[in-house]
């Protein structure tokens, strides 16, 4: 995706079965519009609750492998989730003439 405006394939934020990228070709007032956002925010949502989770072990002086490697594999996740938003998003922004969002 090279980030032509608004009428952009968006980059959905859910995969195929196979974990290959689900695509939308919309201007972006539709229902799956719709239902895309609303994941997106529950997503954006969950990885900040996460990162105060994260804040909270890092303060503690002794925390146990396993809660540490839970919550490892949960930040891991998460950053995986707002990293395709951000992919997603960035996609879909209007570049100036020089060629940048």
């Amino acid at each position: 995706m090279s980030g032509g405006g608004p009428h952009e394939a968006r980059l959905l934020p859910w995969s195929t079965p196979e974990g290959k990228p689900c695509y939308l070709d919309s201007d972006g007032s539709g229902y799956i519009s719709r239902v895309a956002d609303t994941i997106e925010s529950v997503q954006l949502g969950l990885a900040g609750d996460l990162l105060d989770h994260a804040d909270e072990l890092l303060a503690e002086d002794e925390v146990p492998p396993d809660q540490l490697r839970q919550t490892l594999a949960q930040v891991t996740e998460a950053l995986r989730n707002v990293h395709r938003i951000a992919q997603s998003r960035g996609a879909r922004l209007p570049l100036d003439p020089d060629g940048y969002a």
